[in-house]
């Protein structure tokens, strides 16, 4: 039988968290945006609690193989501290919490100060979490070895009796595979983009452009098919993706059937301008949203991105004239949909965008309006590709 992966995309308003289930079974989520409010049934978005539990009830677990923080926005950690159960206190576990069973995130988590203006007690308790794990060298892996990180973790290990290296195996650089995973037994690889060391040695943190990018590749039956993941990248990161991965030979990781396109669908993903109608990317950018293949998709992890008036004077994204531009470039090279977890199959009550990743390629499920059965996207699949 032929195998087949999922990514699914969750309602969440302006938000992220996203889940990859494999064919062989492991779980891997990235991100966690759980909002409150969405405990009433009358509001859009999607109780995430009860949501992710009744998934991980359905297949008899507690938990989850991997949960990658992107950065420590609100909107990619709410109400994880709640939901998970976290190591480094007894306060913090049991009671039907969800186990983390591999915790990845960006060094800078592990090195933002807890200033009163950008952090929350959240941040502060999973950035606790982080050290814990690193500390006791189990359960993590952290993304990017930043000199400012080894000055904090090699004291400490001293103190230990340990190598100031006995940590080195639980960090990934920019460039390289993610160890845990591969093609040969899960059929699939995380390729991680960013970030880079300098997004932590070069001064303050910038926690979006210290944000975790990764190329994900599926294989099916001897083909590949490619999804970026991407946190909160402002265009001046993406370019910087695309130069080095052009400079070391690693261009084949920028091309994309299925993209989480960085920050809510802001034109500051694409650009310095916003533009009056639509977004002009920047000539490298442009070149990343050309690697996209025929039949592909770009998911928008936001609000509805209406085609009002109203929207072209919008400040906060998702922005309308980044839409336009992410369709112009989508039509182009063949693709599909681009699609906006808050606006399927209704703004009024959206379910999750499910993808199937099988013989022959990328399906979106595409949801009924009352989010029951599911019935596949109009055109069919295309052939594999090897």
């Amino acid at each position: 039988m032929s195998s087949k992966h999922q990514v699914i995309f969750y309602p969440v308003g302006n938000g992220d968290t996203t889940q990859i289930v494999l064919a062989r079974g492991r779980r891997i989520l990235f991100d966690f945006c759980h909002r409150y409010k969405a405990e009433d049934e009358a509001t859009p978005e999607i109780d995430l609690n009860k949501r992710l539990k009744a998934d991980l009830a359905a297949v008899d677990r507690d938990y989850f193989d991997v949960v990658a923080f992107t950065h420590a926005d609100a909107d990619h950690i709410s109400g994880s501290t709640e939901f998970f159960e976290l190591q480094h206190a007894a306060r913090y576990q049991g009671d039907g919490r969800i186990k983390i069973r591999q915790l990845w995130v960006p060094a800078a988590m592990l090195l933002e100060e807890a200033t009163r203006e950008q952090q929350s007690e959240e941040f502060v308790l999973l950035r606790q979490e982080a050290r814990h794990r690193l500390l006791e060298g189990r359960d993590i892996l952290v993304f990017s070895k930043p000199q400012a990180l080894m000055d904090w973790l090699e004291p400490l290990l001293r103190a230990r009796g340990e190598s100031p290296s006995a940590r080195d195996h639980l960090f990934v650089d920019a460039g390289t595979l993610v160890p845990g995973f591969s093609l040969a037994v899960d059929e699939v690889e995380f390729f991680c983009h960013s970030p880079f060391i300098k997004h932590c040695d070069d001064g303050d943190i910038i926690r979006n452009s210290a944000a975790l990018v990764f190329n994900v590749r599926f294989e099916v039956d001897g083909a590949y098919y490619d999804y970026l993941e991407v946190g909160d990248a402002e265009y001046g990161d993406m370019e910087e993706i695309v130069e080095i991965s052009r400079y070391h030979g690693n261009e084949d990781r920028l091309e994309w059937d299925l993209f989480n396109i960085p920050h809510h669908c802001s034109y500051r993903a694409l650009a310095d301008e916003k533009g009056d109608q639509e977004t002009t990317p920047t000539p490298l950018v442009k070149d990343l949203l050309r690697k996209g293949r025929a039949d592909s998709y770009i998911v928008s992890c936001s609000k509805p991105v209406p085609d009002i008036a109203e929207s072209y004077k919008q400040t906060q994204p998702p922005h309308i004239q980044a839409r336009k531009a992410y369709e112009r470039y989508l039509r182009e090279v063949g693709g599909r949909s681009f699609l906006v977890t808050m606006e399927e199959p209704n703004a009024y009550k959206p379910q999750p965008i499910v993808f199937d990743i099988e013989r022959g390629g990328v399906t979106w499920q595409r949801a009924t309006t009352l989010g029951a059965a599911a019935i596949i996207a109009a055109r069919p699949p295309r052939a594999g590709r090897g």
